[in-house]
């Protein structure tokens, strides 16, 4: 009874939190709109939002290592596996900025596709050539920009705790835009927030790693498997 009472408690939490970051950044966004066009301001409010949902929950606790491997003044194709929705929680400790490629789905859920929307991450419709190809036209140009993108190649969360295949799109646009990859390693978020479960059961260890960046300079085009290959084998080391 505890355990559905302290549940119920962390979603309603969550709703609050994130239709209070809606408000916040509808706000500001009327304020930044004409100087802040990649909404970095925007952006930032998703820390403070990070914080509360991971501070009221009675279950989580979140360690974040290596964030000295991350230049926040370099742009990055930033690689992280995929567990749980509680990875976009968790990924916003990182303090980095940077746009999601994320499932269509996920825009048309109440106040978090509308964050979504307002920070212009990216929207991409699984097996749909053309969003595949308006994702990569999308994201070269705010890689351009100065702005990294987050990529989860596995392209679905992984059932169990070993990593699905990752898919080669962000490989492939890190070769040719000459950027270097970040890797981020997550664990323990697949029972941070169960899947088709609403009801905590325990208390759960979350980590966050930042790895070090892979220099892509040296790799030709047709390297993007070998690249895939060794970013997937990096990851899978933390994961053990």
């Amino acid at each position: 009874m505890l355990n559905v009472l302290l549940s119920v408690f962390f979603w309603v939490s969550c709703v609050s939190l994130i239709a209070l970051l809606f408000i916040v950044q509808l706000i500001l966004l009327a304020v930044t709109f004409p100087f802040d066009k990649q909404r970095k301001i925007l952006h930032r409010q998703c820390f403070w939002w990070s914080d509360a949902v991971i501070g009221l929950s009675p279950y989580w606790k979140v360690k974040v290592k290596g964030l000295g491997n991350a230049d926040p003044k370099r742009t990055y194709v930033i690689v992280a596996n995929h567990q749980s929705l509680g990875d976009i929680v968790v990924l916003y400790q990182t303090r980095l900025q940077f746009k999601w490629v994320a499932k269509e789905s996920l825009f048309n859920i109440p106040f978090l596709g509308w964050c979504l929307g307002l920070c212009r991450h990216i929207s991409l419709k699984r097996k749909d050539r053309g969003s595949i190809r308006d994702v990569y036209r999308e994201a070269i140009g705010y890689l351009r920009s100065g702005m990294s993108v987050l990529f989860f190649p596995e392209g679905t969360r992984s059932e169990t705790e070993e990593m699905n295949p990752f898919q080669s799109g962000a490989f492939k646009l890190a070769i040719s835009e000459k950027l270097p990859i970040l890797p981020i390693a997550l664990r323990g978020t697949r029972n941070a927030i169960p899947k088709g479960d609403w009801v905590m059961k325990s208390k759960v260890f979350c980590e966050l790693t930042v790895l070090e960046p892979i220099e892509t300079t040296e790799f030709q085009h047709s390297d993007f498997q070998k690249l895939s290959e060794k970013v997937r084998s990096r990851i899978a080391e933390k994961l053990i």
